[in-house]
């Protein structure tokens, strides 16, 4: 395969999942599907707040997408100076992804913020009960029941977190391979008639 057409094959992927990426962040800040959350103090898991989904993984891929996708095109960054300057803006994306997947990863180990009570602490509160778990609430659902506000608080923040972090996972992959078809590119030309 080309150098340019690889490089269209890796660019479509990542505009779908930059986007899946942004939309997730997004619905993570209204837990419950209730914008109430999202305007009180201290009831918005943490790492939400970090923006990893739409800043890491959804702009810091989306422009990259774009460059990777151009030199794919012809009579534009189809040559060897694209295939260059891919590598750069791949190397952003790795950048991007990694944010991404690190906060991604963080918010499921801490697990969300809500209002919790257990055995130990019968007084219902705000806060992240899980945050000092390591994740091992993911294992015990049984755990899960200690929030009671907004409803389903785990499952909405464990299935947008993991989602996020397949994406980010996939755009790492994806962002590595255009490093690696850019240096390819930026040697042997894009397979069009301008090198």
């Amino acid at each position: 395969m080309c150098t340019g057409a690889c490089s269209k094959f890796i660019a479509i992927p990542l505009y779908i999942l930059a986007l899946v990426s942004m939309i997730c962040n997004i619905i993570l800040f209204f837990p419950d599907f209730d914008t109430k959350y999202a305007a009180a103090e201290g009831q918005i898991t943490e790492e939400v707040k970090y923006m990893g989904g739409f800043i890491g993984g959804g702009l810091m891929i989306l422009i990259p997408a774009i460059h990777i996708h151009l030199t794919g095109a012809k009579n534009c960054c189809a040559n060897r100076c694209g295939m260059f300057l891919s590598i750069g803006f791949a190397a952003a994306g790795v950048l991007g992804a990694v944010y991404s997947l690190s906060t991604a990863a963080l918010g499921l180990s801490n697990g969300p913020t809500c209002l919790w009570s257990n055995q130990q602490s019968m007084k219902e509160q705000w806060g992240a009960p899980f945050a000092n778990s390591s994740g091992n609430y993911l294992f015990e659902k049984d755990q899960w029941n200690w929030c009671k506000a907004p409803k389903n608080v785990v499952e909405f923040n464990v299935g947008l977190f993991s989602t996020l972090l397949a994406a980010a996972c996939l755009e790492l992959a994806l962002c590595a391979i255009q490093m690696v078809n850019g240096l390819f590119g930026c040697i042997c030309g894009t397979c069009g008639k301008e090198q």
